[in-house]
């Protein structure tokens, strides 16, 4: 049955005013650094700032409200930036806002089927292969406004885009590659020295250089493209509330992106509770956090916004900062709100080219870039998974990136497996089975027998070369069978009937002999042929062998005259 029950409950049991006092002070500190990332997220994903900073006070307060994490920090993140962009170029942004309810109920129906465990079995070849390919992605798509291109809309996919950024790089903008850079050198070296200063790690460093490059374009006016020549400025107001209208033709066509979303969703917000389980001590529940991210979702396309989920760094950094509970997401949600509600004129001087130098940096932090370096201590598996997921993230699509490294990830096991599942003859004397060894063959089978491996069954049906009267299977070191399996016991039963021999197994496990029992195959070999141990199943073989012989050596029956 569902189980739906927010963390924040549990949390507010012995909560006190010191606690609040760190949730507090965690809220702010993360809420003024979400602000430049979700004004910089939403822009490099072809969206208005306004989005973004919604899709942020929603999606946080909701995700903090009913997520099951204690510390998960929920909204706008990098790695949306190529859904994103290709779902508005291809559908329009009131498609995308459909797109993103459409996957909330994926998410709410994941986590309330209790699927949120399953994200765990996606290998780390694949995870890492698609974050260094959304990465990537994320890089190439900040050169437009990182060098100021004149360049009307970017294609969506990788060769279009990759021709336009060539055919307009004569129509570069110097004074816009000049913010970008110096924008970006004052991020490296504001987080450098916040490192070593204290006053200055108060402030996060992307909005330290937001606050300095607007600074400085309302004293001197820079010759850049701002948030108000573009967007017009942030309204100072809740927006209008509602859904674009939608046709059902169009519906159809949105799946296939709501379910990217909410698989990476899906991903990228149990990813981050995972971590931060890790460094506060804590267990988070992922189904409670599925239904969570699903109903953030599905409200914030209500208010203009996008897809959210939970943001690493933003979790992190509300750890660092003594966020313990989820009063301080909440927290971090109204603040937001508080300067979107007090400050909105001011953000219509910010630079574009300071936002691009922000996520361009999240871009380069973002990757897990030593895993190439590494590559060459892991299994030849594990690499061209890990290499061909990040290739097809970047040049083709994330869904198909994850799908095509799940299916390389799953033959590359099937392989291994089937590697370890192996045959091996067991010698006999001739005293322990009745001096007949000559007659009886016996094998111990290691391993699992399921349909990768079912074709090392086959040896003993082609390569055997005795014709035995008994055949003895010891499978005490076989772990599973699956269908495939069966069936090739099935077979390899017939074929020993139709040379007048008899199939013995001995010592299943549990759940072989279960399999063995249920599908009837116990009761072909006959119940008497199935033993728990092998001198048992040789002593059967002893007694089949001597009924055999009983047979052949008995005298023919005499006519009466």
């Amino acid at each position: 049955m569902m189980r739906f029950r927010p963390r924040l409950l549990d949390s507010l049991s012995g909560y006190d005013r010191a606690q609040f006092a760190h949730d507090a002070g965690a809220g702010v500190t993360v809420g003024v650094l979400a602000l430049p990332l979700a004004m910089a997220f939403a822009i490099a994903s072809g969206m208005s700032p306004t989005a973004g900073i919604w899709t942020a006070i929603v999606a946080g307060l909701l995700i903090s409200l009913l997520g099951g994490s204690r510390v998960q920090i929920g909204g706008p993140t990098g790695a949306f930036i190529p859904i994103i962009f290709g779902i508005v170029a291809d559908y329009g942004v009131a498609n995308l806002l459909v797109a993103t309810l459409l996957a909330g109920i994926m998410l709410f129906a994941m986590g309330a089927l209790r699927l949120g465990g399953m994200i765990r079995f996606i290998p780390v070849s694949v995870v890492t292969g698609f974050t260094n390919g959304i990465a990537v992605v994320i890089f190439i798509s900040q050169i437009k406004d990182f060098l100021g291109l004149t360049i009307e809309q970017l294609p969506g996919d990788f060769f279009g885009k990759m021709g336009t950024l060539f055919n307009h790089l004569h129509t570069i903008h110097l004074p816009t590659v000049a913010v970008a850079v110096a924008s970006l050198v004052v991020l490296v070296l504001w987080n450098m020295l916040a490192r070593r200063v204290k006053v200055m790690a108060r402030l996060p460093g992307p909005l330290a250089v937001l606050i300095i490059a607007t600074a400085v374009n309302i004293v001197i006016g820079l010759p850049v493209e701002t948030i108000g020549s573009r967007f017009g400025g942030i309204p100072q107001a809740v927006p209008d509330l509602g859904l674009p209208a939608f046709d059902l033709t169009t519906l159809g066509k949105l799946i296939a992106p709501a379910l990217t979303i909410a698989m990476l969703g899906a991903i990228e917000s149990l990813l981050s509770a995972r971590v931060a389980d890790n460094q506060i001590d804590d267990r988070h529940d992922p189904n409670q956090e599925l239904m969570a991210q699903g109903i953030a979702n599905m409200v914030a396309p209500i208010f203009g916004g996008f897809a959210a989920t939970g943001a690493i760094a933003r979790t992190a950094t509300n750890i660092r900062s003594g966020g313990r509970t989820p009063v301080a997401g909440i927290i971090h949600a109204l603040v937001l709100l508080a300067v979107v509600l007090a400050l909105a004129p001011l953000a219509g001087d910010i630079p574009l080219a300071t936002l691009s130098a922000i996520v361009v940096m999240v871009s380069i932090h973002m990757g897990e870039w030593e895993a190439f370096a590494h590559l060459k201590r892991f299994s030849l598996a594990y690499r061209t998974t890990l290499v061909g997921t990040f290739l097809i993230t970047v040049v083709f699509d994330l869904t198909l990136a994850v799908e095509i490294g799940m299916v390389m990830a799953s033959l590359f096991f099937i392989r291994r497996v089937s590697d370890l599942t192996r045959i091996e003859p067991i010698a006999i004397e001739g005293d322990m089975c009745g001096g007949q060894p000559d007659r009886i063959l016996a094998f111990r089978l290691f391993g699992s027998l399921f349909f990768g491996a079912a074709n090392k069954l086959e040896y003993l049906l082609t390569e055997v070369d005795r014709d035995p009267h008994v055949l003895i299977l010891a499978m005490d070191k076989v772990i599973s069978i699956d269908t495939s399996g069966l069936d090739i016991l099935r077979t390899l039963r017939r074929n020993m009937a139709k040379r007048g021999a008899t199939l013995i197994v001995c010592e299943l496990n549990p759940q072989p002999r279960s399999i063995l029992v249920r599908s009837g195959f116990v009761d072909e070999i006959g119940a008497q042929n199935l033993t728990d141990t092998l001198p048992q199943a040789l002593a059967r073989g002893h007694k089949l062998c001597a009924a055999s012989n009983e047979a052949v050596e008995a005298p023919a029956p005499q006519l009466g005259r």
